[in-house]
């Protein structure tokens, strides 16, 4: 009764692609080759040149990127600190609620 029944497809599934029949060799005609294709010629790698104003304008990019990932890294961790805070002020403000109800 509890036994996996699996039903058996007679039929294929999906595309059937016919059977390709080989050409006989005889019928395959010698291919002259051609002259080689000329090969492209590659220009040197050049180095980049840095100027001292665009060396500046590196530092001073990198300078702001710094400034504003450590700008929202620490307002992410502020905001964490005072939802702590606040949730501390709120599970005490309710515990002195719930002893003032077992007095009263």
């Amino acid at each position: 009764m509890l036994r996996p029944h699996v039903p058996v497809n007679p039929l294929p599934t999906g595309i059937v692609t016919p059977l390709v029949q080989p050409t006989p060799v005889a019928d395959i005609e010698p291919n002259t080759p051609a002259a080689p294709a000329p090969v492209p010629v590659v220009p040197a790698r050049t180095s980049i040149q840095l100027t001292p104003g665009s060396a500046l304008a590196l530092v001073a990019g990198g300078g702001a990127v710094v400034l504003v990932v450590g700008t929202v890294l620490v307002s992410m961790l502020l905001a964490v600190a005072i939802t702590g805070v606040s949730v501390a002020v709120c599970a005490v403000v309710l515990k002195s609620l719930i002893n003032q109800e077992r007095k009263h």
